[in-house]
């Protein structure tokens, strides 16, 4: 590779004909810097090449591997009534999928989630002692969001039950025995 320049200003006398030099003293200040920066900038540019081309193999690997690894889904479907308007059977059908059985937020959809769901056993102890009734009925109904629940994962079971019947006061009992079952839930 030949060095560039332009005619007139370097004397023939100090043409470089390619980058092999040993001795940057016999040249004047023009050249011997660019060439003791050439001579630097290509071993540091090979090692960083190879550098980043490790690193970028590597975060590709990582990159499809993660993609390729089985996540969990909530499989969406439409909520019907239960037989019951009792609160235990209401948790178990509409609630434990995610919260557990037990309310303590293990359900089998919980890993799923993009938050955890709420340990609903903890409600009054977060709460001084005293369970929070009149959140908790309103973060059930989709009126209020209860920080201590989590997301807005959870569906707004209020519209929910209301689209499975035209009665409100049935709404109205669906979401209080839920919530007088998630108070009995409450540790001890």
């Amino acid at each position: 590779m030949g060095f560039p320049y332009s005619k007139g200003y370097f004397s023939e006398q100090y043409r470089v004909p390619d980058l092999k030099i040993d001795k940057l003293e016999q040249f004047p200040l023009p050249i011997a810097p660019y060439l003791e920066y050439y001579r630097g900038m290509k071993r540091i540019s090979t090692s960083q090449c190879l550098i980043w081309l490790l690193v970028l193999a590597l975060s590709c690997f990582v990159a499809f591997a993660a993609d390729e690894a089985p996540g969990k889904t909530i499989k969406k479907v439409n909520a019907q009534p239960t037989s019951t308007l009792k609160g235990v059977d209401l948790f178990k059908e509409y609630c434990a999928v995610c919260h557990g059985t037990d309310g303590k937020g293990a359900g089998p959809a919980a890993d799923a989630l993009k938050k955890h769901p709420a340990d609903l056993t903890q409600l009054a102890r977060k709460n001084g002692g005293t369970f929070p009734e009149l959140p908790v009925m309103n973060y059930i109904k989709g009126a209020d969001t209860l920080a201590s629940h989590g997301s807005r994962d959870m569906p707004v079971w209020g519209s929910i039950f209301s689209q499975m019947s035209q009665n409100q006061d049935l709404v109205q009992v669906r979401v209080y025995a839920l919530l007088k079952y998630i108070e009995q839930l409450q540790a001890k």
